[in-house]
C-alpha cells in the first residue's frame, strides 16, 4: 500500500531482515496487470529503512516513509510498527 502526501511517500511491508544495525529491510507488495493477458500479478521491491531504536523483528508489518538518503541504499524511515510477529523463527 502507497501513500502520498506533502512529506513524501509512505509504504506499508514486511520486514524479511533485521541483521544489520539500526537498518531493516522491508519488501513491499505491489499487483501490476499484465499487458496482454489482463491477469494481476504480485511484484515486490525490497527498500532498507532506518530503525533507530532496532525494534523490528523479521515478519514484523511496518510503515515506512521516504526521508533523505541516510547511506548509499538506505532512502527510508520507519514510521511504527504496525503489526508484530508473535512467532519466534527457529533455524
Amino acid at each position: 500500500m502507497i501513500e502520498q502526501n506533502e512529506a513524501g511517500r509512505s509504504v506499508i511491508g514486511t520486514v524479511v531482515s533485521n541483521k544489520m544495525h539500526k537498518t531493516i529491510v522491508v519488501e513491499v507488495e505491489r499487483k501490476v496487470k499484465h499487458p496482454l493477458y489482463g491477469k494481476y500479478m504480485k511484484r515486490f521491491s525490497k527498500m532498507y529503512a532506518h530503525d533507530d531504536a532496532n525494534v523490528c523483528k523479521v515478519g514484523d508489518i511496518v510503515l515506512i516513509k521516504q526521508s533523505r538518503p541516510i547511506s548509499k541504499t538506505k532512502h527510508w524511515e520507519l514510521v511504527r510498527v504496525v503489526d508484530k510477529n508473535e512467532q519466534d523463527i527457529i533455524l
